[in-house]
């Protein structure tokens, strides 16, 4: 058959790496509001237990808005779903700079953010891995689940030295022009299908089937699937263990690890270099963990992160809060930070098949959100009664260790080997 192809490899490559830029500039976005939680603080006089609020509207939102995003992919497209949610991503972010108000934080920030940016997520690369990729699903997911991760923090200290030597306003242009620069890219070099570009998805035989494009309702689809996984034990597991994988990582460290840091005597930029280290090793972890995922039971994988994140967690006390100090924690935790999402997409499409996996994912990553909205708000709210951030981070610690113990509970079958 004839096919066309980037420097004689597969479209699939290209498309990889679009949707890596995606999910990377989507994630600084959703960093942002931990970056300028204590700029918008002595700019508008808002506390932490506010800005917090709209920080955790946003995660939610981002969350919940997952599945339907997923049936609207499967529904209208790929590529026009990315689009609009591009567009709202920048619009929302460039409305932001005339606030004068909390609600108006509540809404840009909050709202049309966290809906724009629950399109470009983890249900976004469950369904290009499942759609253009046979082979090295996990391996291609781990990339994903780096990216999105790894937007989250090295963003960071760019973010942050933007803010601290220009104000917040300056850093918001940052992220809108990121969001509306990508539109073009979508529309012009993203195919829907690899058919539409004369070939099969990679690592498929010439006579691969060809796609069932979805005509149903998104809504209903939605529903339905959510409906099909509540009477599954798996679904049950993997939504609870994400749960506290959302509530340790975006929730907690993603959105109030530099405020934490800046309560004791940390300056922004070195804190956002932290969390910059974070994000180098998480790409590293992950994508092992997506390579890993092709090859060892995922259950075990999932005991092994959650088991090692919540002991690092329970370990921050007793760092001496220096830069060096906390530099352990930051290798430790990058090396685990997202690296639960190979493994729960892998368990997600034996349980449920590979067409109905992604939208039985968002419903999965819903839970994370929640998880992480709850972290957010929590140890927000925590920090404004009690001063500190500590106890939150601790509670967070043991969470973790019982989601390990939980994910041995999984009945998914193990996975068949496969030659290095």
């Amino acid at each position: 058959m004839q096919t066309k192809t980037i420097y004689g490899r597969h479209y699939a490559l290209a498309v990889v790496a679009i949707i890596f830029v995606a999910l990377l500039a989507a994630a600084g976005l959703r960093s942002t509001p931990g970056v300028l939680m204590v700029p918008w603080g002595a700019a508008f006089g808002w506390s932490r237990g506010t800005i917090s609020f709209a920080a955790a509207t946003g995660i939610l939102l981002f969350g919940l808005t997952g599945p339907f995003a997923a049936a609207a992919m499967q529904r209208f497209g790929v590529r026009a779903t990315m689009i609009a949610a591009l567009a709202l991503m920048g619009l929302s972010s460039t409305a932001s700079l005339f606030m004068t108000s909390s609600w108006q934080l509540v809404l840009t920030w909050g709202v049309a953010s966290g809906i724009g940016s629950g399109c470009i997520t983890g249900v976004l690369g469950a369904i290009i891995v499942n759609r253009w990729f046979v082979t090295n699903r996990g391996l291609v997911m781990g990339l994903f689940a780096a990216s999105t991760s790894t937007g989250t923090l090295v963003f960071l200290p760019i973010l942050s030295a933007i803010a601290q030597g220009h104000g917040w306003k300056p850093v918001v242009i940052c992220v809108a022009v990121a969001m509306v620069l990508l539109i073009p890219v979508v529309f012009f070099l993203l195919p829907e299908w690899p058919a539409d570009v004369g070939q099969t998805p990679f690592g498929a035989d010439p006579d691969h089937p060809a796609e069932v494009r979805s005509t149903g309702n998104p809504l209903k689809t939605a529903f339905s699937a959510l409906g099909e996984g509540m009477k599954s034990r798996d679904f049950w597991l993997l939504a609870i263990t994400f749960f506290v994988c959302g509530f340790t990582t975006n929730g907690l460290v993603g959105t109030h690890m530099i405020a934490l840091c800046h309560d004791h005597g940390m300056e922004a930029v070195a804190a956002g270099g932290l969390l910059a280290i974070m994000g180098l090793f998480d790409l590293v972890g992950t994508t092992a963990s997506g390579w890993l995922t092709d090859r060892v039971d995922p259950r075990k994988l999932l005991f092994a992160y959650y088991g090692l994140r919540g002991l690092s967690l329970i370990y921050l006390p007793f760092a001496d809060f220096s830069f060096y100090g906390l530099s352990l924690f930051a290798v430790f935790f990058g090396l685990d930070w997202i690296a639960t999402v190979p493994p729960t997409l892998a368990i997600a499409n034996r349980a449920f098949g590979t067409k109905k996996a992604p939208i039985m994912f968002g419903w999965i990553s819903a839970s994370h959100q929640i998880g992480a909205a709850s972290a957010a708000l929590f140890a927000g709210v925590s920090r404004t009664a009690t001063g500190s951030y500590l106890d939150s981070f601790v509670i967070a610690g043991f969470v973790a260790v019982i989601a390990a113990f939980l994910a041995l509970g999984m009945k998914g079958p193990a996975p068949a080997p496969v030659a290095a």
